[in-house]
């Protein structure tokens, strides 16, 4: 793989990786959360997946602002940029004056930067490949809600106190892969999604900083996402402000003609 080609697997990758904290619900009038609550001993795997999946949220759209920083060895950058949510459906994410947009389906990831004169234009596939595990359109909306990335009814799972938050594992790992959640003792949403694939030297590790209570729902406030892949690191914190819930939204989005497409090789 040649330098450019190099680069462009990178900003996908960023992208992607920026894509996934999306679906994060804020607004006005929230109220920051502090967990209060003690992990126990007693709970088995069982009850703890219950009080997890009772603790999913639910919203139609959002609208409103998200402050982004990257950082990726000595390098930070950081912008703000509008964002706009259909749940299930739609992620729209715009810079200022719409000099670089994104719109992610579940069907497609795109994007365009009119500052470089580039579109790039893929599916999961690809994706999934970036992070090791078969992306979509689901799984992704669950890391980016606080949920499990996997339904955790399909396989039997352990538990055990850590730090006071529940660590919830698989019975039998995958060999491939290792998972693991950690689950707050107060609302029962992730601390922490951790995937490790030793093999390929690759680690993608999810904090949720903070939540907040909106509209009596539980939801993400600060997250922190850490992306290695053999000795390269990309670290994103995302902020989100000045948000709505449950309006009417557009998604204007149209690759300019004459661009040049991003391919990864």
């Amino acid at each position: 793989m040649n330098r450019q080609n190099h680069i462009n697997k990178q900003i996908v990758r960023i992208v992607f990786a920026i894509a996934m904290l999306l679906f994060v619900v804020s607004c006005k009038s929230t109220q920051s959360i502090v967990a209060s609550g003690e992990a126990s001993d007693k709970l088995s795997a069982k009850q703890v997946i219950k009080q997890h999946l009772k603790s999913s949220a639910n919203f139609k759209t959002l609208s409103g602002k998200v402050r982004i920083d990257i950082i990726q060895g000595d390098k930070e950058q950081g912008h703000t940029f509008n964002l706009r949510i259909e749940k299930d459906k739609t992620i729209w994410l715009s810079a200022s004056f719409g000099v670089a947009r994104m719109m992610i389906t579940p069907e497609k990831v795109r994007f365009y930067n009119k500052l470089e004169n580039e579109y790039f234009d893929g599916d999961y596939k690809l994706l999934s490949d970036f992070v090791g595990v078969d992306l979509d359109f689901n799984k992704v909306q669950n890391i980016l809600l606080g949920q499990a990335i996997f339904d955790l009814k399909d396989a039997p799972h352990t538990v055990s106190v850590n730090e006071n938050s529940y660590a919830l594992q698989p019975k039998e790992q995958n060999a491939l892969l290792e998972l693991f959640y950690l689950i707050n003792p107060s609302h029962f949403k992730m601390d922490s999604l951790q995937m490790f694939q030793q093999l390929k030297k690759r680690i993608l590790q999810v904090d949720y900083k903070s939540y907040q209570e909106i509209n009596k729902e539980v939801l993400p406030k600060n997250i922190r996402i850490i992306a290695v892949e053999d000795s390269d690191e990309v670290t994103i914190a995302m902020e989100f402000k000045s948000l709505k819930l449950n309006e009417d939204v557009r998604f204007p989005f149209k690759i300019p003609e004459g661009y040049k497409e991003i391919v990864i090789k």
